[in-house]
């Protein structure tokens, strides 16, 4: 079988992804964050970052295809990420690191400012790490409400915001071509309600749980999927605010 896939997770450096494409134009590139729903690996702790779990577990699984990672270590990830870069290639994989901490915006904000529904525009976001997109025909929309945080495990939690809706946090960098910005990853609009996300165990509940009590915002900690109960507790956050 010939391996035919370059996985990635975070922002790598995009001089990487370049010149990768340029030496690899035929290489399907697969994003190791998203959940696929391959099996557990059983290599990492039961309780712990569902991202982390999903590159790892996606790694295994598709062992016989992907012949190169792309990891993103540094301040635009996390530690995690870094420790799993570490299993990784002790476990054989080539692994590339990236760390892109650079700070002068490189995209204006236009996605997360759009019309699009949430779901889409945060797909659109992450989708325009490997293929840039055009934004700037997209139409705008006046913010009703904010979400703030990572792409969630469970995308479905999305679709319950209205198109009206604003991203901020680390998927708003993403857009910005800054993903170590913690000062754009802290800033919201203080003037509309804000449900701020969380993935479990992740480092950046520190920041979400602050900044929800700072602006009067719904904190919401996922582990893997939503349950009833957090999507109720989102919606009525959503009607009553």
């Amino acid at each position: 079988m010939n391996k035919d896939i370059i996985g990635f997770w975070g922002y790598p450096d995009p001089e990487i992804i370049s010149k990768l494409k340029q030496n690899f134009p035929n290489a399907r590139w697969l994003d190791l964050d998203v959940d696929f729903g391959y099996p557990d690996a059983n290599i990492l702790p039961d309780a712990y970052c569902k991202i982390i779990k999903n590159i790892i577990n996606n790694v295994i699984y598709l062992k016989e295809d992907i012949f190169k990672i792309v990891a993103t270590i540094g301040k635009d990830k996390c530690d995690s990420g870094w420790f799993a870069s570490q299993i990784l290639k002790d476990m054989g994989f080539d692994v590339i690191e990236s760390s892109y901490e650079k700070l002068s915006p490189k995209n204006e904000i236009k996605i997360c400012t759009s019309d699009l529904p949430l779901i889409e525009k945060v797909n659109c976001i992450m989708n325009s790490i490997i293929k840039p997109i055009d934004a700037t025909g997209l139409k705008q929309s006046v913010a009703k409400f904010g979400f703030w945080g990572v792409p969630p495990n469970d995308l479905e939690i999305l679709k319950l915001f209205p198109n009206e809706t604003h991203v901020f946090g680390w998927t708003r960098c993403v857009e910005a071509g800054t993903p170590a910005d913690v000062e754009l990853e802290m800033f919201v609009d203080k003037h509309i309600p804000t449900v701020f996300y969380s993935q479990a165990f992740c480092a950046k509940s520190q920041l979400a749980k602050y900044l929800a009590d700072k602006y009067n915002g719904l904190y919401v900690d996922i582990d893997d999927y939503a349950t009833n109960s957090i999507k109720a507790k989102i919606e009525a956050f959503l009607r009553l605010r």
